[in-house]
């Protein structure tokens, strides 16, 4: 019973650490594919995963962890119960006016 409790002692240390890894994981949905997104996220499987990758390249990047409630399928209780999970930012926010073209160098004038 001894060596029984001695070889199953380190198995459960490992289950637990290792639950505690994946439970650590992040994503930052505005740079991670449906895959990551379904795999890391609590309630939120291979549809809705999809949903906001689509929802983020029709409107943008997100600016805020809230903004995913705007998603089809994803409410309020969601994005808390994820909200130690989700990473925003990473993609630039494309801005709203077109920038002013950078000037051009000063062309040196050669005399001969």
């Amino acid at each position: 019973m001894k060596s029984l409790t001695n070889l199953l002692a380190p198995l459960v240390l490992c289950f637990a650490l290792a639950g505690a890894a994946v439970a650590g994981e992040t994503v930052n949905i505005n740079t991670a594919d449906a895959g990551t997104i379904d795999r890391v996220l609590v309630n939120v499987g291979p549809a809705k995963a999809q949903a906001i990758v689509d929802y983020r390249k029709s409107n943008g990047a997100f600016r805020s962890a809230e903004q995913l409630a705007l998603v089809k399928g994803i409410g309020l209780k969601t994005v808390e119960k994820n909200r130690d999970r989700i990473v925003v930012g990473g993609q630039r926010i494309a801005p709203k006016t077109a920038a002013a073209p950078a000037k051009a160098a000063p062309q040196r004038v050669v005399r001969r």
